[in-house]
């Protein structure tokens, strides 16, 4: 499912109340099942995070400290071998482009989708990629979908990114504007 909609509609917004990392919001959030609860103590293991920007006031990891945190080590390696930042691991995020960071996300992502989540948030996935890299990285979301049944719900700007997914829903001033299937007309 991909969600469209203008700066400040509520799409990251969304994606935190269904971490649990935004609070205030009313209604319930089902994952499996099973209801989440507004304010976790700690992530859900059945997700898999993909967030837009580093957080800012955080200390200061390297890409291997990132990848390593709460995942498998060798899957996550394997996908950041895969995501052309193998060689990368010592290197602080702060130090990477905006594209390497965008690899190192999606790399510890993998791991945890390995781990067995069964939903991606993607927040921005292919943000400060050329239409090559992007092309490949939303391959690579589009294979786990298909092939390991991953739901993946992620936000996007970008038209040719939102195309990937089955469904669009369009968010306007924190509400859904409209919910279609990619290519009906309406």
């Amino acid at each position: 499912v991909a969600i469209v909609g203008g700066n400040g509609s509520g799409k990251t917004t969304l994606l935190r109340a269904i971490m649990g990392l935004h609070r205030g919001w009313t209604g319930s959030i089902r994952l499996n099942g099973t209801e989440l609860p507004a304010s976790p103590e700690k992530a859900h293991p059945g997700m898999a995070w993909m967030p837009q920007h580093l957080p800012k006031g955080q200390f200061p990891f390297t890409v291997g400290e990132l990848l390593r945190a709460g995942t498998e080590e060798a899957a996550v390696l394997d996908a950041a071998g895969e995501l052309g930042i193998g060689g990368l691991l010592q290197r602080p995020l702060s130090a990477l482009s905006g594209g390497q960071r965008q690899r190192a996300y999606l790399a510890r992502a993998l791991g945890m989708l390995h781990e067995g989540a069964s939903l991606l948030l993607a927040d921005e996935p292919t943000g400060n990629l050329d239409t090559r890299t992007s092309e490949e990285i939303m391959d690579l979301i589009v294979s786990f979908n298909r092939d390991q049944g991953i739901t993946v719900l992620m936000v996007t700007h970008e038209p040719d990114i939102a195309a990937y997914a089955r469904r669009v829903v369009r968010f306007v001033d924190g509400r859904v504007d409209s919910d279609r299937r990619n290519g009906d007309t309406a």
